[in-house]
């Protein structure tokens, strides 16, 4: 595999950066700022792509499945980013959506030498963490041929799980039979292969899009606010009340005290005030409408 690295388009040198060692410092971030404009228009070509995989997302988690991805160094750091992230902002169970990567939790802070380069440890992860069909994996790999990710996406494939692949090049051993194959053409990097930087925001980008569209279609926001969101701290605390004040008009005071109705739950405030139930019967209208905010409230007059 190694013969052939340097026709990636990740491992390419970049013209526009052939003197960066001999550049002060406001060229070399004014270049590197010239080459992230790009990132945006190579995400936007593979929409298409970005959007069918959001369906076959959201497909598996309405039906209690799950989501995975797996990378390893920064394509798997970055995945176990957009997996934490979940939670807090959708209230989803930590469960629903989860990142490995390859080598362990350890290799989020630690390079892990050589577990990148196993296949057999991808198809050893899909089992320990018990992907099942009905799951949905996205196999992350910039240069698109990690065989830890080839492991893992035929594994999952074999299982019977939905597979995506997300890379930063053309034709990549990654997609041969993903269900979908996302390849962002991001171009070489500033710095000859080091793929954190434009493939690295492409990534984040998609990775992105794939978990906010899915909650959106799951219906955890309301128009486009945070109703899921655990108030946690004081800052989410103060956002939960900001969230109730733009969905329904009332005043800090007024959010205030139907948060403390509603135990803090954001959903049942807004149903609670848009409706003028009780509480209890707040948290019954979202349990009819499976918690989405929208339904419980146009039920009112049903």
């Amino acid at each position: 595999m190694g013969e052939n690295l340097h026709q990636l388009h990740t491992e390419r040198r970049n013209t526009a950066s052939e003197r960066l060692d001999q550049m002060s410092a406001i060229e070399i971030v004014t270049l590197m700022n010239q080459e992230d404009h790009k990132v945006a228009f190579a995400v936007q070509q593979v929409l298409p792509e970005v959007a069918k995989a959001v369906e076959l997302i959201g497909q598996a988690l309405a039906k209690e499945g799950r989501l995975f991805y797996f990378g390893a160094g920064t394509s798997g750091r970055l995945g176990v980013l957009d997996a934490a992230e979940c939670p807090p902002t959708f209230g989803t169970d930590p469960q629903m959506v989860q990142g490995i990567i390859a080598g362990g939790a350890k290799a989020l802070l630690n390079a892990i030498e050589g577990a990148e380069d196993s296949e057999q440890m991808g198809h050893e992860d899909i089992r320990l963490h018990g992907i099942k069909k009905g799951d949905a994996v996205v196999g992350i790999a910039a240069s698109g041929r990690t065989p830890y990710v080839i492991g893992a996406l035929k594994e999952a494939k074999t299982i019977g799980a939905r597979t995506i692949s997300v890379s930063c090049n053309p034709d990549p051993d990654i997609s041969q039979g993903a269900d979908v194959s996302i390849n962002i053409l991001v171009g070489p990097e500033v710095v000859t292969g080091s793929t954190r930087l434009k493939a690295g925001s492409a990534t984040k980008m998609v990775l992105n899009m794939l978990t906010t569209a899915s909650m959106v279609h799951l219906g955890k926001v309301y128009g486009n606010l945070m109703v899921n969101v655990q108030a946690t701290n004081w800052k989410l605390r103060e956002r939960a009340k900001r969230i109730v004040i733009e969905a329904t008009g009332v005043t800090y005071e007024e959010a205030e005290q139907l948060l403390q109705h509603a135990a803090g739950d954001v959903r049942v405030a807004i149903v609670m005030q848009k409706t003028g139930l009780l509480a209890t019967d707040a948290k019954e209208r979202l349990i009819r409408a499976d918690n989405r905010v929208r339904e419980a409230i146009d039920g009112s007059s049903t």
